[in-house]
């Protein structure tokens, strides 16, 4: 089953690709302290209508290119 990831879009330079910046919240197991981390995401994007700091969806796929995995699916908010 293909992951689906929410995250921000930081950079829309490229022709149709977006660079996305995903947050993950966890809980250390010793100290119980909320850690959070950033991971980017090169996803496809079609259409040129997302512009920097929207909240997208985005769904895994087949590779696109050598670092391109995901697709985005939907626009959350602006």
């Amino acid at each position: 089953m293909a992951r689906t990831l929410v995250g921000t879009v930081v950079s829309n330079k490229m022709q149709k690709t977006v660079v996305v910046s995903v947050e993950r919240k966890f809980r250390h197991a010793k100290y119980d302290k909320v850690i959070i981390r950033h991971k980017k995401y090169k996803a496809h994007n079609e259409e040129k209508n997302i512009s920097m700091g929207d909240m997208v969806e985005m769904k895994e796929t087949r590779p696109m290119s050598c670092e391109k995995r995901f697709i985005v699916t939907k626009k959350i908010t602006e």
